[in-house]
């Protein structure tokens, strides 16, 4: 199980630094189909997975200057307090409702309806509706903050929100937007960590399992980064919706197992 999980992990992070999907919104939901650990444990380590992929993959493309610290700066503030948001919802719906299993289902179904939203976007509407060119500092804190939040909540890192949204709402073409959103998604899954430890909301988890999947994450980044730079903006916006569908379909089966559980 562990060198499976260790494939997993190192194939999503890979694709996730690819596209700029963070690996999570990939990871997640697998972990979820094999139900090896519990949710919050899931959600937990996929987030340090993502953390540790998308911290090489920013260092790495620093000299790229994909990232503006214009809009890059106050994105990636307002997702760190969007993740410390997040985290906290997280905890009230895990309270309230008390079983992982319903957590995993409201997880799961608010997942597949972002990505739904996002693919039928991305396939049938960008290229139809104008975008724009968000410069105000409040505006990106707050932009950034949405998609703190929705990953520190779902557990996913990132995920394709954040394209969508640096798509409309900054018009930028695939690589920029993937390049900014690992830089967002490496401030939200910080804050998202340090807020874990602070509350002593951590849960327990295999000390093998943190190694592998953090491992996995860090050469995801290292060989996402390389493949990246080689891979034109078509072909990764094509494998972008081709992961956007796969992540759908394993969702949607996902609700469907965790409402007979």
């Amino acid at each position: 199980m562990e060198w499976i999980i260790f494939l997993l992990c190192l194939g999503a992070s890979v694709l996730g630094s690819i596209c700029g999907i963070g690996g999570g919104v990939i990871l997640k939901p697998a972990l979820d189909l094999l139900g090896v650990m519990s949710v919050s444990t899931i959600s937990f380590l996929s987030g340090l997975t993502v953390m540790a992929m998308s911290a090489i993959s920013a260092v790495r493309q620093r000299k790229s200057r994909l990232v503006e610290m214009r809009t890059g700066l106050p994105l990636a503030l307002g997702s760190a307090a969007g993740g410390i948001a997040g985290n906290a919802l997280f905890q009230i719906v895990r309270g309230a409702v008390g079983q992982e299993q319903l957590v995993g289902m409201v997880q799961a179904l608010a997942l597949a309806g972002i990505t739904l939203m996002t693919l039928i976007y991305s396939a049938f509407f960008r290229d139809r509706i104008p975008s724009h060119h968000v410069h105000s500092t409040k505006g990106c804190l707050a932009l950034g903050g949405v998609m703190g939040l929705m990953s520190a909540f779902l557990g996913i890192g990132g995920g394709p929100i954040n394209l969508a949204i640096l798509y409309f709402a900054f018009s930028m073409d695939t690589k920029k937007a993937a390049a900014n959103s690992l830089y967002i998604i490496l401030f939200s899954q910080t804050a998202n960590f340090v807020t874990s430890l602070c509350r002593r909301t951590v849960p327990s988890f295999s000390w093998q399992y943190f190694l592998i999947m953090v491992a996995a994450g860090i050469l995801g980044g290292i060989l996402g980064t390389n493949i990246n730079r080689r891979l034109s903006a078509t072909a990764a916006n094509r494998l972008f919706l081709a992961l956007l569908t796969a992540v759908f379909l394993i969702c949607i089966y996902n609700a469907l197992r965790f409402s007979h559980t």
